[in-house]
């Protein structure tokens, strides 16, 4: 059986699949499973694929994923996104359209405690779309910049998207990954607020206004025991105090801790926190099991060989090859959810990307850049019905008040992608690569 005949089987079989609604990780388990049929007799291809899911889960850095995902919903319950937006809006309450920027810059910061853009949206613009509907702000924008922002998150320490990279990239530095990602997620933010500045000024939005000292002073300091989860969590990982895992650990502890201090969880949030982070762990590790058994078979036939032959006889130009590689993955961010994108698509292009002299850390960035972009994108786009709903509007009127940020960020995704500096400085500084 050719490695060909393998590979259209293999994504054949797993779009079919998906197109008629089938969860992705059981389409990913089924397409890997008559894939291997082609190589090996039934029984065989039984074992292969339960061993290979199997094996799949046996990492220790794998508990990192739900412990972080225990802080965010807890953090989500917590009290702590409302002392971020008091933050958020000191610092941008003199800029027209202040309650936008501080909708941005709030999902900047939950989105970086939470490392979920979808948790970001919900507790940040929710939270913001009544005071922005009472200011006569056009819901369509609000939900539009709340959209565009909410996925910076997953490029600001500390995020699971990288965890899940570093797992599928052969160990690459989760530290190295975590500081490559802190100066593309904050372009990111900035060129959102960028984009919503010059359409506050043409529409002549307001700002907040003053505060006086003494509130400034309160808003500092009810906000700073949240944000020295960053420093504690990514300051210890890269420092090497602790790992990944037992970061998420801490992190885990510290929201906690501080929930309780902010009297803002009762023992019912925490049933129901524990309750969405089984359900969302579970999906997750289901998906990483099935990814497993689809990288295995992309292996053994030599498919990432065979794929990186093909781009090369396009071009052996590595700004064509490059060019490529983000076409493909912002079609497939429009459909397909962020963690099994890396896990499928890692092991294909990596490859390509370093046979073209790209560091793994450099392409990891790429990689999940590609994919915020897809959060916001129709007909998968998981924060783009969220913000639309929250903003209590329709698809149809967001999607033209998202087009300009869209194109703004497939601009700064391009300037990441061929000004690698960007990503590489501040890990490289600090002694991480």
């Amino acid at each position: 059986m050719s490695t060909m005949t393998v590979t259209l089987l293999l994504f054949g079989t797993f779009f079919v699949l998906l197109a008629v609604g089938v969860p992705i990780a059981i389409g990913i388990s089924v397409a890997a499973f008559a894939s291997i049929l082609m190589i090996l007799p039934p029984d065989q291809a039984i074992f292969v694929v339960m061993q290979k899911m199997n094996t799949g889960l046996e990492s220790f850095t794998l508990l990192a994923i739900p412990l972080f995902i225990l802080a965010g919903n807890i953090m989500n319950n917590g009290g702590i996104a409302k002392r971020l937006i008091a933050l958020a809006e000191l610092v941008t309450g003199r800029v027209p359209g202040s309650l936008v920027h501080t909708n941005i810059v709030g999902n900047m910061l939950f989105g970086a405690l939470s490392g979920s853009a979808v948790a970001a949206a919900a507790a940040i613009g929710g939270t913001m779309s009544k005071q922005q509907r009472e200011r006569g702000y056009d819901p369509a924008f609000t939900a539009a910049a709340n959209i565009a922002s909410a996925p910076t998150g997953l490029l600001i320490p500390p995020t699971t998207a990288f965890i899940v990279y570093s797992m599928i990239a052969g160990g690459t530095s989760i530290a190295a990954l975590f500081m490559a990602g802190a100066v593309p997620g904050i372009l990111m933010g900035l060129t959102v607020i960028a984009v919503a500045l010059v359409y506050a000024i043409r529409k002549k939005y307001p700002t907040s206004g003053a505060v006086s000292a003494a509130q400034a002073g309160k808003t500092i300091l009810d906000a700073i025991p949240a944000l020295l989860l960053i420093i504690v969590v990514v300051g210890g990982i890269v420092a090497g105090i602790f790992t990944a895992t037992e970061g998420a650990g801490i992190a885990v502890a510290y929201c906690l801790i501080l929930a309780l201090l902010y009297r803002s969880l009762t023992w019912g949030d925490i049933k129901a926190i524990m309750g969405r982070t089984i359900a969302t762990t579970g999906v997750i590790l289901l998906l990483i099991a099935a990814s497993s058994a689809m990288s295995w078979v992309m292996a053994y036939t030599g498919m990432p060989q065979t794929i990186s032959d093909l781009l090369l006889g396009v071009s052996d130009n590595p700004i064509v090859i490059l060019l490529l590689i983000n076409v493909v993955l912002i079609v497939v961010g429009t459909f397909m959810d962020i963690t099994p994108a890396i896990l499928i698509f890692t092991p294909i292009f990596l490859p390509i990307a370093e046979g073209i002299g790209m560091d793994p850390v450099h392409f990891g960035v790429v990689l999940v850049f590609n994919m915020c972009i897809g959060t916001m994108t129709p007909p998968v786009g998981s924060v783009l019905f969220i913000g639309t709903s929250l903003a209590g509007t329709t698809i149809e009127k967001v999607i033209p008040r998202l087009l300009p940020y869209l194109a703004a960020l497939f601009l700064m995704l391009l300037i990441v992608t061929f000004v690698p500096t960007l990503s590489l400085w501040l890990p490289g500084a600090m002694g991480l690569l």
